[in-house]
């Protein structure tokens, strides 16, 4: 690693199994832009940094060498053998091919409430407006944060939304959705639920605590499984995955419950990873149903 106090830059070279379009644009967080140079500018852990790629070179600005080893290592998942687990997870033919067109992603570890929140507002929505919605939140609640002229807002904690009414989130635009953001700034600020704590539980106590709050099924408490707790045995089912699944793997006639049994036991711990490779390339490739639906 390589730090340039003076112009806030870390480099990390012979970096593998990393691709930043791939990563950060692939349906696991909303808080990433990309730049016409190709490089991305994200926040997170209420820092702003600009992340760029370059043969085997990965690129963090606007950064401290402390930040790097406390937040965007993790955040990044830099410890993880990404070689092995694809070595493990190609072993699926079908799953193969979509890990060779999505090489590149990488696990974010997001930070718990940013990511509860935001999948909460993913909830039958689409990509650029869960964006829209999520930034239009921390525009409203969060600190301006800047990467050299470009302005940018951090996610507002859950105590900046204590007390504010569906009412208040009428600007967001984000309809029903509100009324869960609600009940969750409700249930974490009066401690009913401890989101530190569920890193400690198992799987199956972790999803129960997360679906106590409303708007929180199955495939919105995987997500913050996966993406901010760790749990790559997390699986999580939208639209895409379904279909891909069917696909690849089952009738077009299978149940979420059929599917979820045949990701465990096709890809047991590492359910989650092959999770992303599939969704990306189901997504990318406008993956249909076998009957074209």
């Amino acid at each position: 690693m390589r730090y340039n106090k003076e112009k806030g830059i870390v480099e990390i070279d012979h970096v593998r199994d990393f691709h930043p379009a791939h990563t950060f644009l692939c349906g696991q967080c909303f808080r990433w832009t990309e730049n016409s140079d190709g490089s991305f500018d994200g926040i997170a852990y209420k820092k702003a940094v600009n992340v760029s790629f370059s043969e085997g070179t990965l690129i963090i600005k606007n950064t401290t060498e402390d930040d790097f080893n406390n937040i965007w290592s993790h955040y990044l998942d830099l410890g993880r053998d990404y070689t092995s687990v694809k070595e493990i997870l190609s072993s699926d033919t079908n799953l193969k091919n979509a890990i060779e067109y999505g090489y590149g992603i990488r696990i974010l570890n997001q930070e718990p409430w940013e990511c509860l929140i935001s999948f909460i507002i993913s909830t039958q929505n689409q990509i650029p407006r869960i964006k829209k919605i999520v930034n239009s939140l921390s525009e409203g609640f969060g600190n301006k944060i800047l990467i050299e002229d470009r302005i940018y807002y951090t996610f507002p904690d859950a105590d900046a939304l204590k007390g504010l009414c569906e009412e208040d989130l009428g600007f967001l635009k984000a309809g029903y959705r509100a009324g869960y953001i609600i009940d969750a700034v409700k249930k974490i600020t009066s401690g009913e639920i401890c989101l530190e704590k569920i890193f400690d539980m198992d799987y199956p106590s972790a999803k129960k605590e997360l679906m106590k709050i409303k708007g929180v099924g199955e495939k919105v408490a995987d997500c913050v499984l996966l993406f901010s707790y760790g749990k790559t045995e997390a699986f999580p089912i939208d639209v895409w995955v379904g279909r891909i699944m069917r696909n690849l793997y089952l009738s077009d006639e299978a149940s979420i419950k059929d599917i979820r049994e045949e990701s465990e036991r096709l890809f047991g711990k590492y359910a989650g990873i092959a999770q992303q490779y599939l969704f990306y390339y189901a997504r990318e490739n406008n993956i249909q149903l076998n009957d074209g639906k």
